[in-house]
C-alpha cells in the first residue's frame, strides 16, 4: 500500500475535506490527510504494519520517526515505597547534567513532529534541583510536556513555576483514597499533604476550560487496595484530574507476589485463532449487575477469543506499548533504551520464578546524536523484530532456564528478549 501527499499529479479525486476521512486514488492508492500522516510517522519509505479485523483495517504507527521521549531527569526518589524497583538494586544515584539534557533536546527538536518530551523514569522528577528549567526547555521545543510525581515535592510554589514553565500534564502515583490504604504503601510520603498539594496544583491552574495543565492519577493496583479504586476515581474527579490510568503491581520481591490481580491472566493461552479449542465468541452490549454478574465473570475466566459486538473485547495480540507507541527512554546518564523496563538492571517475579532483566541501551547522546540512534541500524532492527513480536511465550510455560532471564529464548532470538515483558501483555501500564 502506498501512501502519497493529496497534491499529487496523480490524484484525480476530490481533495478530503474531513479529518478522519480518507480515500482510494484512481490509480489505487490510499491518500491520507497530511496532518494524520505526519502525526503517526508515516513519512515517504515507511514500513507500516496492517492488522485487520473483522469490518476493518488497523493501521499501526510506523516506528520511522519518535512520538514520544521519557526522559529520567535523576533515579533518584524522597520515597521508599514497597512496590518500588529501586528497594533491589544497588546502583548509582545521580541526576542528568546540564550538558546531557542539552544533547537531548537538540536531538528532539530535529525530528517532525516533535515528539512528545515525558518526564519519567525510576526516580522522582521533582528531586532534580533543575527540573522547572527543563520543562520550560522542553517546552519550547515541543508541543507536549508531561511529568509524574509522587507531589510529595509538589509544594504550591513548584505547582505555579511549572504551570508558567509551560507543562501539558502532570501526572500524579496515587495508590489509595485515604490515609492507611496510601501510606501502607508510599514509605515516606503523607497523604494528606499529597492530597493538599495536588489542591493546591488544581486552584494554581485557574478555571480554564478545559483545565491546563492536564491532571492525570496513576493507581497501582494491589489485592490490599483494589477496593478503593471507586473511591479514589470520585477523589480523583474532585481533585481536577481528567485522566486516569490503573496498572498492575510489578512483583519486584517474593512479598509482592501476593499482592498480584494477574496471575492467570499472564499464564493463560493468548494470541490464538478461533479454533474449537479456542472458539470465537461475540457478546452483545449487556447490563453488568448481579444477574448477569456470575455468568460474565465465568466467561471471561474461560478466556476465549472476545468481542463486544465487532470489538475485541480484550488484546489479544502481545505487543510492546512502548515500540507500538513510538516511544523511547533516555536515562539520567544519557543512555537512550527502547523502554523503560530496559533502562535499568533489575530482576522480579514472572509466576512463582524469579526473573533476571539486564537493562539495554542503543547507545549514549553524549557520543552519539540522538536522531543518528534513532536511525542506527541495530535500534531499526530491534524495533521491527518487537513490532512482529515472534518471542517465546514465557508467559505461558511452567519456566524453564531461558525464561529466568532477557539474554535468549527457546526461539533463538538474541538479547534483549521481550516474551517475559508483562508491559507487552498489557498487564503493566505506564502514562
Amino acid at each position: 500500500m502506498t501512501f502519497i501527499p493529496r497534491d499529487s499529479s496523480q490524484d484525480r479525486q476530490p481533495e478530503i475535506t474531513a479529518e478522519g476521512e480518507a480515500r482510494i486514488d484512481a490509480e489505487g492508492r490510499l491518500v491520507l490527510p497530511d496532518s494524520l500522516r505526519e502525526q503517526y510517522g508515516l513519512v515517504p519509505g515507511a514500513r507500516v504494519h496492517l492488522d485487520t479485523e473483522r469490518n476493518g483495517l488497523y493501521l499501526r504507527r510506523t516506528t520511522s520517526v519518535p512520538a514520544k521521549v521519557y526522559i529520567e531527569a535523576t533515579n533518584n526518589c524522597n520515597l521508599a515505597c514497597r512496590t518500588c524497583v529501586r528497594n533491589r538494586w544497588e546502583e548509582a544515584i545521580g541526576f542528568m547534567d546540564e550538558a546531557t539534557f542539552q544533547q537531548v533536546i537538540e536531538g528532539v527538536s530535529t525530528f517532525t513532529p516533535v515528539p512528545e518530551i515525558f518526564f519519567g523514569g525510576l526516580g522522582e522528577p521533582l528531586a532534580h534541583p533543575d527540573i522547572v528549567r527543563m520543562v520550560a526547555r522542553a517546552h519550547k521545543v515541543s508541543p507536549s510536556v508531561a511529568l509524574i510525581t509522587n507531589a510529595m515535592l509538589l509544594t504550591p510554589t513548584m505547582s505555579h513555576d511549572l504551570i508558567e514553565a509551560g507543562l501539558g500534564t502532570l501526572w500524579v502515583s496515587l495508590d489509595g483514597a485515604d490515609n492507611d490504604s496510601y501510606d501502607d504503601i508510599r514509605t515516606g510520603a503523607a497523604w494528606r499533604q499529597v492530597i493538599d498539594h495536588i489542591t493546591a496544583f488544581r486552584d494554581a491552574r485557574g478555571t480554564s476550560r478545559p483545565p491546563h495543565p492536564e491532571l492525570g492519577i496513576a493507581f497501582v493496583a494491589m489485592r490490599s487496595n483494589i477496593q478503593q479504586l471507586p473511591r479514589l476515581l470520585s477523589l480523583g474527579h474532585d481533585l481536577g484530574a481528567s485522566r486516569f490510568i490503573v496498572t498492575n503491581v510489578m512483583a519486584y520481591s517474593e512479598a509482592l507476589c501476593a499482592e498480584r490481580l494477574y496471575t492467570p491472566a499472564v499464564t493463560t493461552t493468548r494470541d490464538m485463532p478461533a479454533t474449537p479449542d479456542f472458539p470465537l465468541v461475540t457478546l452483545p452490549a449487556m447490563d453488568l449487575n448481579p444477574t448477569t454478574r456470575d455468568a460474565l465473570y465465568r466467561l471471561l475466566r474461560t478466556r476465549p477469543n472476545l468481542t463486544l459486538g465487532d470489538r475485541k473485547f480484550e488484546h489479544q495480540r502481545s505487543s510492546c506499548p512502548f515500540v507500538e507507541g513510538g516511544a523511547t527512554a533516555i536515562a539520567w546518564t544519557g543512555d537512550v533504551s527502547p523502554c523503560i523496563p530496559l533502562m535499568h538492571d533489575h530482576s522480579s517475579y514472572l509466576d512463582k520464578y524469579e526473573r533476571i532483566s539486564r537493562s539495554y541501551a542503543v547507545g549514549n547522546v553524549n557520543d552519539t546524536g540522538f536522531a543518528e540512534l534513532w536511525h542506527h541500524p541495530d535500534y531499526v532492527n530491534l524495533r521491527q523484530r518487537v513490532q512482529a513480536f515472534d518471542f517465546a511465550p514465557c508467559t505461558l510455560c511452567g519456566g524453564c532456564d531461558l525464561s529466568a532471564d532477557n539474554e535468549t529464548d527457546c526461539f533463538g532470538n538474541p538479547f534483549p528478549t521481550c516474551g517475559g515483558c508483562l508491559w507487552a501483555q498489557g498487564v503493566i501500564q505506564c502514562p
